[in-house]
């Protein structure tokens, strides 16, 4: 045991939580998440899932992880190396001490190093540590059989005391990072409201982690404190995108004035949105689980003929089965908004990682001629945003939108700055003026070329709608081939005339010798590549998309204005090809990854520089 201990005072760090499926690592990165959020520190965080859900304890294949990253000042990855690696069993360490940097400090619980637990994870000596060739400093600790002396008075059969064990090491870390525990105790207890013996003695352990380390300095030299150099005045949480997605929708409601209804059947990564907006009933938020994914998008289509804001929630599974449906809301030009959580495929895929590979399902994948906004979030905070601005979109154009976001952003988190809803426009849907009465059409349209909405029950304003084609001036069933060509352009015209704002260009934007590019939950990656390699010298500027359809106005002006550009993107060049398609000319070099994993910020500079010198 070491006497004394220095607290090193650091501008960022990173803590991987890692463990069996049923470990609670995700709740332990998630305390500490908010914690961090809670002093002021900037996040970002990084829950894996294995894919492999089912998969038998102790196996390699049923590791989970969530990784933080906490800032004095912006962070904006959650890092490709930790500082910190917790490991709660052998298959832990064995998988993701890849992730740990060299100089990192490396937390292992003994008990769940046992022979058997080392066969499991396909060790071949009983010395993993030397096995591996791990030079770390290392805080070896029976973490089990702690929480069970901690536990031994509570009553709680063995099982039950040893699901404490995340909270041990959660102790553990807020001791290495001089946390305070007032509001792990105060997150436990209003997670486990309706068991306070369960929260308690959950408070109880991760007292004992904190003070195993006081107690006996756990051999290291330091302990670590970060605090925020920039401080923006507010109320901020710890939110998930797929949270802020749900407050989104919810804001954009009371904006336009409307019920929120979600028709959606539940898929990872997107279930949890459908959890969110199934608590605010006090809201005049109406869900519906449905029996599939078409029933989801389809209930969805009703609630918007009856006039209320319409989302349907999936991922790119859903996204297939609901086309029918979304096209359906096209033709008939409803308001909806179709929620993508991206996650890897195709078919069932990889349902616990993320990918960016269904852009092009979303903008070309219905029969006929099918318009539709996208746009994409950027971020978990983004994501607020980015949910109000395709309600929006959605209600104002009479049009379904797709928001985009991805299983990287949705599960992840970042610390967020509470809006004041009075500050956000107006949402002004184009219902039909009382004037129309009696000479009103189906698709009459405004000044602007969007259809009147007419909710039913109107007095004067009785119509049908459907998937037949019907005729501009009457509503009436058409097959005329000059209508249906009208149509067409006016369904396509209501979309192009769109206005988004134009992309922004961060870095070198006036003389950059390589512009990066990129749309969605790739930002953070991007932008930290990018200022890594402007702090090394280089020309490097990045223009980073969340309007897809339609693009931003000054978009091919900016792709030619650069000696080179290059698109990055987790798929194979979708967004890539869509660019040389609406841009005349335009033949980038290309970053594609489809690994289920986020961009390596490390890799990203190294093959930026490629390009750089060629």
């Amino acid at each position: 045991m070491k006497e004394e201990l220095t607290v090193k005072e650091l501008d960022q760090v990173v803590v991987r939580f890692s463990g069996d499926s049923g470990d609670g690592m995700q709740l332990a990165g998630n305390i500490f998440s908010t914690i961090s959020a809670t002093v002021g520190n900037d996040i970002s965080t990084f829950p894996d899932y294995p894919a492999d859900i089912r998969a038998p304890q102790g196996s390699l294949t049923g590791v989970s992880g969530f990784q933080v990253h906490i800032g004095a000042g912006k962070v904006f990855t959650p890092g490709d190396e930790c500082d910190v690696l917790v490991a709660m069993n052998a298959a832990a360490l064995k998988t993701q001490y890849k992730f740990a940097k060299s100089t990192a400090c490396i937390i292992i619980d003994t008990d769940c190093f046992q022979k058997s637990d080392l066969e499991k994870a396909a060790f071949k000596t009983d010395n993993p540590i030397e096995e591996m060739g791990i030079k770390n400093d290392v805080i070896a600790a029976p973490i089990s059989q702690m929480v069970k002396d901690c536990l031994v008075d509570s009553g709680m059969d063995n099982k039950s005391m040893l699901k404490c064990r995340n909270m041990f090491a959660l102790g553990l870390v807020c001791w290495l990072f001089n946390r305070d525990l007032t509001i792990a105790e105060n997150f436990l207890r209003e997670k486990f409201a309706k068991k306070p013996a369960i929260a308690e003695a959950n408070i109880k352990v991760i007292h004992a982690g904190y003070d195993y380390g006081h107690n006996t300095h756990s051999s290291v030299a330091h302990t670590y404190r970060i605090e925020s150099k920039t401080v923006n005045p507010g109320k901020y949480m710890d939110i998930t995108g797929n949270k802020a997605t749900a407050y989104g929708f919810i804001a954009a409601a009371e904006k336009a004035g409307l019920k929120l209804f979600l028709g959606s059947y539940p898929i990872t990564p997107a279930t949890d949105v459908l959890h969110e907006l199934s608590k605010h009933k006090s809201l005049g938020v109406v869900t519906v689980q449905c029996e599939d994914e078409i029933a989801g998008c389809a209930s969805a289509v009703g609630a918007s003929y009856a006039g209320a804001l319409a989302v349907t929630s999936t991922s790119g599974p859903g996204i297939c089965l609901k086309s029918e449906a979304m096209n359906l809301a096209v033709i008939m030009e409803l308001p909806l908004v179709i929620l993508d959580v991206q996650r890897g495929g195709p078919a069932t895929g990889l349902p616990t990682k993320s990918e960016q590979t269904d852009l092009l399902q979303v903008l070309f994948g219905r029969n006929g001629e099918s318009p539709m906004p996208v746009l994409a979030a950027t971020s978990p905070t983004d994501c607020f945003e980015a949910a109000f601005e395709a309600s929006k979109m959605a209600l104002e154009h009479m049009t379904p939108v797709v928001l985009l976001t991805d299983a990287f952003i949705a599960n992840g988190s970042a610390a967020w700055k509470l809006p004041k809803l009075a500050e956000y426009p107006a949402i002004n849907p184009p219902f039909v003026p009382a004037e129309l009465k009696g000479a009103w059409t189906p698709y009459q349209r405004n000044g602007e070329g969007v259809r009147y909405w007419a909710v039913p029950g109107t007095e004067g304003f009785t119509h049908i709608l459907g998937g037949l084609e019907k005729d501009n001036a009457t509503g009436a069933i058409s097959t005329n081939p000059e209508n249906h060509h009208l149509m067409t352009q006016l369904r396509q015209q209501k979309i192009d005339n769109i206005q988004v704002p134009d992309v922004v260009v961060e870095g070198d934007k006036d003389d950059a010798e390589l512009l990066i590019v990129g749309f969605g939950g790739t930002y953070g990656h991007l932008h930290a590549a990018m200022d890594e390699m402007r702090t090394a010298g280089k020309k490097v500027a990045l223009a980073h998309f969340k309007y897809i359809n339609p693009l931003p106005k000054n978009t091919a002006e900016v792709m030619k204005k650069y000696p080179k550009v290059v698109v990055a993107e987790q798929n194979m060049g979708q967004f890539a090809g869509y660019l040389r398609m609406k841009v005349d000319g335009f033949v980038p070099y290309q970053y594609n990854e489809v690994k289920g994993q986020p961009f390596n910020v490390t890799e990203l500079v190294a093959a930026f520089t490629g390009i750089l010198n060629k």
